[in-house]
């Protein structure tokens, strides 16, 4: 999965008015979209930095505080004024889009601001606390070349120090209002902050840049950003994990609900049909998902059952999924380091396929790694983009956390997904196109970013893949498992299931670990909504080609719908619908 960027933001502007008449449409929607960008970046520095903005690099922003939510709001409403001066009849195709996503995000903003999801700033699965850790590695996206840029660091780590009072502030009104975590998510966070808590100061995650300084950097530069890194981390940052950590064991967690979805919680059921919206972009209702979800489960299941009867396997399907979860044949791997050199073997297959299907490719590198061991016993595989200039590669991490329990009956499924043709060129080419806008650019939808992230698995045995029966069953699985998620997400947040309910039905329909399934349960109650992106984009791209295949025919390229589907970047999924019927429509 492609971590999520969030939609809030800055800023106030008025429209003036002449005596009784108003002032003509005259905005400029260009500069409406630069405006919009820059002032996304002030409000998420974190992203920004990901997003390679390098001015935001020593900034953090406390997003869980009321005056936040305040300056959020008085930037919606400056844009909703700024895009009311736009005459939409004399804009370009992707200046339209521009205007349509930004009204959109408006629109999702204001809405989840009416919610109370700021109570609950910390969950095991990602947030800041998880993307500063990142960040200390001096692997990711926080630049560590020059001076200024360890400075800046440290910086935004003594800022992080404070966000975790501010984060125990909200937390603690949560408790008052009875919104916080499940029992079961809060003891999933709590290792999260001792692991990070170490004897000695170089063993600490947050001083790794100080073990890898640039050859060019002198003795006193290293000596007095050493000892100043080793004193925040001793005197501030370390007396805040423990604090964090008692607040979470003494206080929190013997407040944390029992309960599985946020149905359960005040405000609960309006959060999540918000959830649903933001991340689907659709209206569906969460009956009309769980109804939907049911029907593709059943019907994954019947291919299923074909690759049982292809292999010989005499028993029942879930009897089969026993045998493909504990098969020692698909666990292979001794290292760590056999599992890197599994998914470089995928790559190198499909290498020369790609041409094939794709006319429009990036230019960004790309590499392949092993998860950071702070994050990997709850971690998913996971796609983090590269920079936009090239300087910095796309990255497929790789969760290894048990060696002896790695199952790769997934992996070439896995790759089309999270690499290429998935995530990778996705994200690659959108970042790289110079015309659309920053805002862009740099922007995410999960329903059309996973959405193709799961359509690319489908091009496996294209790309030369899938010779395996049970590489393909992976490809089943992988699918089952985004369709599992339409009832399991639904069935949690809105019918009341328990996390045992939702573990027991996700075993009883495909073949992942029960570990494996109840992190990824875990993750559901964490992030709710996030995981119907999936099936809901695929099943729309899905739609959309064969749309195009029936109505063009023999004049159908499959390059080409790529080529339509990708050029513009990520976008509400009524916005591609109409892209492509463009496209049908001027080929007709």
């Amino acid at each position: 999965m492609k971590k999520i960027v969030s939609l809030v933001i800055v800023a106030a502007a008025t429209l003036l008015l002449y005596s009784c008449k108003s002032e003509p449409k005259t905005g400029n929607i260009d500069q409406i979209a630069q405006d919009y960008f820059n002032d996304k970046n002030a409000f998420n520095p974190l992203e920004a930095t990901q997003n390679g903005q390098s001015q935001f690099n020593d900034k953090l922003v406390f997003e869980m505080t009321d005056s936040h939510r305040k300056k959020q709001a008085v930037f919606f409403d400056k844009y909703e004024k700024e895009l009311a001066t736009i005459d939409t009849t004399s804009l370009t195709d992707e200046q339209k889009n521009s205007y349509d996503i930004i009204r959109w995000e408006i629109t999702i903003g204001k809405d989840l601001l009416q919610q109370n999801a700021n109570l609950t700033p910390i969950h095991q699965f990602w947030g800041t606390h998880l993307t500063m850790g990142q960040f200390a590695s001096a692997e990711s996206s926080q630049p560590f070349k020059t001076e200024k840029d360890y400075r800046d660091f440290l910086k935004r780590m003594d800022t992080y120090t404070i966000w975790i009072d501010s984060a125990i502030v909200y937390m603690k009104k949560g408790i008052q209002e009875k919104v916080v975590l499940p029992k079961a998510l809060t003891e999933k966070v709590i290792p999260q902050f001792e692991d990070i808590i170490t004897p000695r100061v170089e063993d600490n995650l947050y001083y790794s840049a100080c073990k890898k300084f640039p050859a060019d950097f002198s003795a006193v530069q290293k000596k007095e950003l050493s000892e100043a890194y080793a004193n925040l981390i001793n005197q501030k940052l370390t007396p805040q994990f423990r604090k964090m950590i008692a607040f979470l064991k003494d206080e929190y967690l013997p407040a944390g609900r029992t309960t599985s979805g946020i149905g359960s919680i005040k405000g609960g059921n309006e959060l999540y049909k918000v959830y649903v919206k933001q991340w689907t972009t659709t209206n569906k209702t969460p009956e009309e998902i769980h109804q939907l979800g049911l029907q593709e489960v059943a019907r994954i299941k019947a291919e299923m059952e074909k690759v049982k009867s292809q292999v010989g396997f005499k028993g029942t399907i879930i009897e089969f999924f026993d045998h493909v979860r504990n098969n020692p044949k698909l666990k292979p791997f001794t290292k760590p380091e056999e599992v890197i050199a599994n998914f470089e073997r995928i790559h190198k297959i499909i290498e020369p396929n790609v041409n094939k299907f794709f006319s429009l490719q990036p230019k960004t590198p790309f590499q392949i790694k092993r998860t950071e061991a702070f994050r990997e016993k709850s971690a998913s595989a996971e796609y983090v983009q590269g920079s936009a200039d090239g300087s910095r590669p796309g990255t497929f991490y790789v969760p290894i956390p048990d060696i002896a329990a790695y199952n790769m009956y997934g992996d070439e499924d896995l790759f089309l997904h999270e690499a290429i043709p998935g995530h990778h060129f996705q994200i690659s080419l959108q970042q790289e196109n110079e015309q659309l806008p920053d805002f862009r650019k740099f922007n995410w939808f999960g329903a059309y970013g996973e959405g193709w992230a799961l359509y690319t698995e489908s091009l496996g045995k294209e790309l030369g893949l899938y010779t395996d029966p049970y590489q393909y069953f992976g490809m089943l699985g992988n699918e089952m498992h985004r369709a599992i998620r339409l009832v399991v997400d639904t069935g949690i947040h809105a019918k009341g299931w328990t996390r045992e309910q939702a573990i027991q039905y996700s075993l009883e329909n495909e073949a992942e670990s029960e570990a494996s399934i109840t992190a990824e349960v875990e993750r559901y109650m964490a992030i709710p909504g996030q995981a119907l992106s999936y099936k809901i984009g695929q099943l729309k791209i899905l739609e959309l080609r064969k749309k195009a295949e029936e109505k063009m025919k023999d004049r159908f390229d499959i390059k080409v719908f790529h080529q339509k589907v990708l050029e513009s970047g990520v976008m509400p999924l009524a916005l591609l619908e109409q892209k492509v019927n463009r496209w049908i429509a001027d080929e007709n």
